[in-house]
């Protein structure tokens, strides 16, 4: 929604600004000048240097302000350059020149305010040195801003006001990120060091200072990954009928907003500061909770630190139906703690609590354990027992793939069912994420190599809430380009959540998250490679890199049979509605689609016969994006990589080609 537009006057001249935005920025965008020396664009301003002062006139009463913090909420007239406002802005400039008049930025702004002839403020405090520090502040925000340290600092007061570091020595939990440096307008911090010697290293700064900004400016307002990491997610998720619910027979549920972001953050989460995978981080999306008491297991009783939990983990509880913060955190704990995914297990634990509720299993296979959705002390006996080696717990740590075929076979049930119903592909668990309505993401979940986690390909909101790629073509497109860009990331290590988890200000019809080819973003990483290492990169270059790896792993995948076209099935629910109570959750929505895309007249005709309809639609569809895909990925009709697409890539070694051969 537009931010409500107030009505100023700026030296005669009309103009509409935001409400709660900063003078400054209005008078910039109004074309006048305004000096100043402590403002920079990327950081928040704080009013340090005085020189951007105006007088404004508020209901007949007129005063000066410094327009970079002044926040416009209501009409005023203002005017740049009065007399007043340009007596006390030369006076200011001249006490600057006279502290530091071989400084550049100072002899600059001396110019702007009129002081041409010297100062008359010389005295033993002036600094002869060109590169002298200022005491603009622009290194203290940017160590604190840009990636949340406060290692910078002044100390003293009046005349003895300096720059400093804790205890007036080297900090040793300065990263070297080098910001400071860079937003320096003197120099008076340099860079003396490049330890990894990269080509350029000017390139690397300039390119990642775009990305410290864009996290520092728009993540408050956007994904809030500083505040709450991926936790974010679950409101959105949740919001956007996408949040597993039940085993993914849901999207959201009344109880979602009991494990919001907002709820971790107000009772959970203790540490409100940096806290990232890698020192220098400006995204720091990790988040913890400390001194959290332990209620089960070996540790019960015992208060501990609690890394999480991420978006998935939260999500899986909703999957397991257990809208509880204490049965997650301790959870994520425990699953922590024994070496276990947390999707792999909820996934799995949702299929169980499903197949338990339907009959399938009672609690004489599971030791007595009731396990229905939302019972999350069962489900934390059943990860102990994982832990211990014993019990049904043994059972469910083998994965659902493995319990739907002796479940089949022991017990009699229908196969058919607990394949639709069972959230696994290639033997891997789903991630937690609903993809009925994405026919884009449940291609991008199973084609993956590795199996349906959404790191390859996660096109939902492209697909589903942006409709950016509404053709099979454009779907193809979009199973070619993402999977292709997330695998470069892995290979170089690099994190990809800087590329998609912000969204610049001219991509906001975007919400995030989004997972769109913002061009600025792409291009920083190009920027990074070619400062790393000297060679230019572009689109085609970057996607013939990782397509190699790519299609190398398809190859040993097929090798180890399990890349073929049966192997990218999804199992039913992850395409549609597999039972009578899934399909009345969304009956309107159904019954439109059928009426729009099928042409059937959904009203008289029992929910059974619906669901088949709409099955053998979906699945056509689906069919259809396969076939699409593996076209424009150079595969043949069974998902094989073909000979000619080896050679392309240069990868036709003599034992690849022996291994797809046959599959020609």
């Amino acid at each position: 929604m537009a931010a409500e537009k107030i009505e100023i006057t700026i030296n005669d001249k009309p103009v509409g600004v935001a409400r709660g935005s900063y003078l400054l920025a209005a008078i910039q965008e109004a074309g006048f000048k305004v000096p100043t020396l402590c403002h920079h664009k990327d950081l928040t301003p704080n009013g340090t240097c005085r020189l951007c002062i105006v007088e404004i006139e508020v209901r007949g009463r007129k005063r000066l302000v410094t327009s970079c913090n002044y926040p416009v909420r209501e009409p005023i007239r203002v005017a740049t350059d009065s007399p007043r406002v340009h007596q006390h802005r030369k006076v200011l400039a001249e006490m600057y020149l006279g502290r530091w008049p071989n400084v550049p930025v100072i002899k600059d702004v001396a110019k702007q305010c009129g002081v041409t002839d010297g100062s008359r403020f010389r005295s033993e405090l002036t600094d002869e040195n060109p590169k002298a520090c200022v005491l603009c502040t622009h290194c203290v925000r940017g160590c604190a801003e840009f990636i949340q340290e406060r290692i910078l600092d002044f100390a003293g007061r009046g005349i003895k006001r300096h720059l400093t570091m804790p205890f007036g020595d080297v900090d040793p939990t300065c990263v070297g990120c080098t910001s400071c440096a860079y937003v320096c307008p003197t120099g008076a911090i340099e860079i003396v060091d490049d330890k990894n010697h990269p080509v350029d290293a000017r390139l690397i700064r300039d390119h990642g200072m775009k990305v410290n900004a864009e996290m520092a400016n728009l993540d408050p307002q956007q994904c809030r990954m500083r505040q709450v990491g991926t936790a974010n997610i679950v409101d959105v998720m949740d919001q956007y009928d996408l949040l597993p619910v039940h085993n993914y027979r849901f999207g959201s549920h009344p109880d979602a907003k009991k494990i919001y972001a907002d709820e971790m953050r107000k009772n959970y989460f203790t540490q409100d500061e940096s806290d990232s995978c890698w020192l220098g981080c400006s995204m720091s999306c990790c988040k913890a909770a400390e001194n959290f008491t332990l209620r089960t297991g070996p540790y019960a009783g015992q208060k501990v630190l609690i890394d999480g939990p991420e978006y998935e983990t939260a999500a899986g509880g909703a999957n397991m139906g257990c809208f509880d913060l204490d049965f997650i955190f301790e959870w994520n704990f425990y699953c922590d703690t024994y070496g276990v995914d947390t999707i792999s297990f909820a996934t799995c634990m949702a299929f169980v609590m499903e197949c338990f509720e339907a009959g399938v299993i009672t609690t004489e296979h599971t030791g007595g354990k009731e396990l229905r959705p939302g019972a999350g002390d069962a489900a934390l006996e059943c990860l102990h027992e994982m832990a211990r080696g014993e019990g049904f717990g043994v059972d469910v740590g083998q994965g659902t793939r493995w319990l739907k075929k002796k479940w089949a076979k022991e017990y009699g049930a229908d196969p058919q069912f607990l394949q639709d119903i069972g959230m696994e592909a290639k033997g891997l668990e789903y991630s937690e994420y609903v993809s009925k309505e994405s026919l884009a993401q449940q291609a991008g979940y199973t084609m993956a190599v590795k199996g349906p986690q959404h790191d390859e390909a996660w096109l939902i909101f492209m697909d589903m809430v942006n409709n950016q790629i509404p053709t099979f073509e454009d779907k193809a497109e979009a199973l070619y380009y993402f999977p292709l860009w997330r695998t470069w990331f892995g290979l170089l290590g690099l994190c990809k959540l800087p590329w998609n988890d912000v969204v610049p200000l001219q991509n906001s019809q975007y919400p995030p998250p989004v997972a769109a080819k913002i061009p600025d973003h792409v291009n920083n990483y190009f920027k990074f490679f070619e400062g790393m290492t000297g060679i230019p990169l572009d689109e085609e270059k970057i996607l013939a890199q990782s397509a190699r790896v790519h299609n190398l792993q398809r190859v040993m995948s097929y090798m180890l049979g399990r890349g073929t076209r049966e192997h990218d099935i999804p199992p039913y629910r992850a395409v549609g509605p597999v039972t009578s109570e899934e399909y009345e959750s969304r009956r309107e929505r159904y019954d439109k689609q059928m009426k729009e895309l099928l042409g059937v007249e959904p009203d008289r005709k029992p929910v059974e016969e619906k669901i088949a309809l709409l099955r053998r639609y979906r699945e056509a569809q689906y069919a259809k994006v396969i076939d699409s895909a593996y076209q424009r990925r150079g595969w043949n009709k069974n998902g094989v990589p073909t000979l000619a697409r080896l050679k392309e890539l240069g990868i036709d070694l003599p034992e690849i080609v022996a291994i797809v051969e046959g599959a020609q």
